[in-house]
């Protein structure tokens, strides 16, 4: 990511103003570090009075404007020496209670720093499990057809940490970051179809055995796509006879599986009909309704989600809230409705990896799932390009009546440096799962 540009310089468009101009709905950028101030933003327009008075009281040489910022002009400057008179107690009174006020904001912000410190800590904490995940799951899909076994060990330790993981930590809950590395990308697939089913596994209130065999089952499901060529994979056109070998990996990885001798037969079943649809429309058997077991429903679910969001032609994705939006409203018919209604509840209005407009006109990627009694107000992590990324500014925003989300926004509309910043590893169709209780 570039350089920020010199916050003490005026930046294209600017003016430079004086305390004596500022008043309410007037736009200021102020040229100091961000740590060193008790305001959210370096720049924003002043809410009131009480913010004019704060940002005179910190003395600065000069302070900038974009005047297409403003909802009101500023105040003409007051010529020199041309200061009302005050009462000199009065005037040291009002300068200690705003040196007061100024303390105290600026000990919430740190406190608030702390807690979304805390917060990024978890985050890569979950990160380092996918990376470790991702090359455990990678080594057993590339192996499973020469040593079957060790593979479905390998699989099942990553299955059994990561419901561990899902059930132990409800409040900061999963996070694997799907990145899509072009060495790993059925890997890659296969962790987030795993921890999405087991998020709607634990919705359902299935038991730990249940969630451990169904997380296996998910890491699995397209293990029959290694006897596919790589071309045929890719090819989002192919013809008759190309469909039908791509058609084949459901019962391929169900007789590759099966013959490894110690799979359950929830697993085999996610395996053989992920590809199922309710209406009876999908294969291998054209199953439809409660005749396709448990374990393919779910991983049906996730699987096509995670397809919606992260599809081979990155230039057809769609954001995470379009990928539900699409799955409720045009293919409903395809999904048990009742665990697609716990998927959507679980996921959120604004699904972790959405960009959003804020009410205020700002960017931000929602980093965690909003709590059950308020839908519409996730974690947010916001952009601040004045503001270096590992200090990144992340709101909660159901602790903070101040903020809101206006609507989403579409990845491909936004611009490189804006999601190099929210997120920085591109693919990610989501990053953060919070339990729903």
């Amino acid at each position: 990511m570039s350089a920020a540009p010199d916050s003490a310089t005026a930046q294209a468009g600017e003016i430079s103003l004086d305390a004596s101009q500022l008043r309410p709905g007037v736009h200021v950028r102020l040229p100091v570090p961000w740590i060193e101030h008790q305001f959210m933003f370096n720049s924003f327009v002043i809410a009131d009075d009480e913010q004019a008075r704060l940002i005179a009281a910190m003395n600065l040489p000069q302070i900038f404007c974009d005047p297409t910022r403003c909802r009101v002009p500023p105040l003409p400057r007051q010529p020199p020496g041309e200061e009302a008179a005050a009462d000199p107690a009065a005037s040291a009174a009002e300068s200690a209670r705003l040196r007061a006020v100024a303390a105290a904001r600026m000990a919430e912000k740190q406190e608030r720093s702390r807690k979304m410190t805390q917060l990024r800590e978890r985050l890569d904490k979950a990160q380092q499990h996918f990376v470790g995940a991702a090359k455990a799951v990678g080594g057993a899909i590339r192996h499973f057809t020469t040593n079957p076994r060790e593979a479905v060990r390998q699989v099942d330790k990553v299955s059994a940490e990561s419901t561990a993981a899902l059930l132990a930590d409800p409040d900061s809950a999963i996070a694997l970051i799907a990145e899509k590395a072009q060495d790993d990308g059925h890997a890659a697939h296969a962790l987030s179809v795993m921890t999405l089913a087991l998020l709607i596994g634990k919705q359902a209130q299935l038991p730990e055995a249940a969630l451990r065999a169904l997380g296996i089952g998910a890491l699995l499901h397209d293990i029959g796509k290694v006897t596919i060529n790589a071309s045929i994979l890719r090819n989002n056109e192919r013809n008759r006879h190309e469909e039908a070998i791509y058609q084949n990996h459901c019962r391929a990885g169900h007789e590759l599986a099966a013959r490894a001798g110690n799979l359950s037969q929830a697993m085999l079943d996610a395996i053989l009909a992920h590809h199922e649809r309710f209406d009876g429309s999908g294969f291998p058997d054209r199953l439809a309704g409660n005749a396709i077991p448990l374990a393919a429903r779910l991983v049906a679910i996730t699987n096509r989600f995670d397809n919606l969001v992260n599809p081979v032609d990155y230039r057809c994705a769609l954001s995470p809230s379009e990928a539900l939006s699409a799955m409720w409203t045009r293919e409903k018919k395809a999904f048990d409705a009742t665990l697609l209604q716990l998927f959507v509840r679980a996921m959120g209005v604004y699904p972790p990896g959405s960009i959003v407009q804020l009410a205020d006109g700002r960017v931000a990627a929602v980093v965690g799932s909003a709590p059950p009694g308020k839908p519409l107000k996730p974690k947010v992590l916001v952009y601040a390009p004045e503001v270096p990324r590992r200090q990144s500014i992340m709101v909660d925003l159901a602790e903070d009546d101040t903020m809101s989300i206006e609507r989403p926004l579409r990845l491909q509309e936004r611009p490189a440096e804006e999601l190099d910043y929210l997120l920085p590893r591109r693919k990610i169709n989501w990053s953060y799962l919070a339990d729903q209780r």
